[in-house]
This record gives C-alpha cells, structure tokens and sequence, in this order.
C-alpha cells in the first residue's frame, strides 16, 4: 500500500509537470496535426480517396510520428534530474528508486496516451463517410497505446543513461527506429534466404506487432510482447540508476 501511495505522488508530481510547461501543449498540437495530415493528405495513402472507410492510414503512420514525438516528451524524465542535481533529493525522500522510475513511466505513459485519445475527430469523421469495423479501430488504438508505452520505456532509460537531454533523444529515437524498421519488408527482404532470421527479427519488431493488432487481432502473444519491453526497459533504468547512485 505504502508503495502505491509512492507511485501515485510521483505520477501526479510527473504528470503535473507535463501540463505545466507550454512544451506540453506544443506536443499535443503538432502530434495532432501532423497525424492529422498524414493521414488525410499524404500522396498515395490518403484517407479520402482510398475510398475504404478505415483507419488504415491514421494507424501506418503511428509509429512514425512516435518516432520524432515520443523521444521528445520523455528525454528530460532522468536527465534532467541528474543535470540539475535534484534526482539526489528525490532519491532521499521516503520512496524506493523503483516507484520513482514506475510513476515517471506511468505519467509520461499517460500523456502519449492522452495526445492518442484528443485523436477521436478521425474516428467520427470515417463514421460519417461510412461504415467502418469499430472492432479493428478499437483493436488499432490498443495497440497505439501499447506500441506508446514501449517508445516511453525505451525513453525512460536512455534518459536514465546521460545528463544530456539532446543525447537522450537521439538514443531513443535510434533505438525505437531500429525496433520499428526491424520487422518492415525493406528489412525483413534482406533476408528472405535465411527464414530463421526472418523469424527473429520480426518477433523482435515493434512493426511487426503492431501491424498484428491494428488488422484487429488481439493476440495475447502480441500484449505479452509490449509489456514484455516494457519491463524489460523499467527494469533496465532501475540497474542503471542504482548504479549511478552507489557510485
């Protein structure tokens, strides 16, 4: 209980930092519209004149746009707490290193979440050109919001690994770029003699998951994957952090 209570300070202290600087506000209005554009007005690929009423389009974009976005919002988690000095005071407060690192996560978790959710305007715009499976939509925003808790993780740590936000930011998004473009056909064709390759590099692909879901199949294997990296990515932050700390 005493734990949960440690979670939830750090959560709202996180979360409340979001909202508080005009950065925030600026990442929600760029996702939005360069989703939003992407979407609607990308040559070859536009909503309006695949003449499907899906969200095809919104969807292959997301991991993009997450790419630039998601590295952004969380570089500055633990690096600038080391930079400024004040993760040396918040670790000596009455909280364990590992609620301090799952309650940034879940704020910083929460706020892509939030920028996915202000996205709705699609949805009721391809129910007004037709009718679309709300199943696949449904499925396709699951999958976002897990897909943004994986980009978040993987943010978390880099930033646990340097003081310098800008190097944070340019590890995350290599990082997430590699486990994105891992299991894409550019990739994966460079391979096509060794199906076993093949195999590995898609199971560890973001892509690759995704994809599964958005198509509307909830695979359990698929949810185990992203919660997988994600602890994976919370445990790896703990190591390096507490190493840093007894340093």
């Amino acid at each position: 209980m005493r734990s949960l209570m440690n979670i939830a300070t750090i959560f709202k202290r996180e979360l409340k930092s979001y909202f508080e600087a005009p950065v925030a506000y600026v990442f929600m209005v760029v996702f939005l519209v360069l989703i939003g554009a992407l979407t609607f007005m990308w040559p070859g690929f536009p909503l309006f004149e695949r003449g499907v009423a899906d969200l095809a389009s919104f969807f292959a974009w997301i991991p993009i746009v997450y790419l630039l976005l998601v590295p952004a919002s969380t570089m500055g988690l633990w690096a600038e707490e080391q930079r400024t000095g004040t993760i040396e005071l918040l670790l000596t407060m009455p909280i364990t290193l590992g609620d301090a690192i799952i309650g940034k996560f879940l704020a910083a978790w929460l706020f892509i979440v939030i920028g996915l959710a202000l996205t709705f305007p699609v949805i009721i715009t391809v129910n007004y050109l037709g009718d679309p499976d709300m199943g696949v939509i449904f499925c396709g925003y699951i999958g976002a919001a897990l897909l943004a808790g994986c980009y978040v993780a993987v943010g978390l740590f880099t930033s646990a690994t340097t003081k310098s936000q800008v190097i944070s930011f340019v590890l995350s998004l290599t990082i997430c770029f590699i486990l994105v473009m891992a299991g894409t056909p550019f990739i994966t064709n460079l391979f096509s003699e060794w199906a076993w390759v093949i195999t590995v590099v898609s199971t560890l692909s973001f892509w690759t998951h995704f994809e599964s879901i958005q198509r509307g199949v909830l695979d359990m294997g698929d949810i185990i994957y992203y919660l997988s990296v994600m602890t994976f990515m919370i445990f790896a932050t703990y190591i390096v952090i507490d190493n840093r700390k007894s340093a």
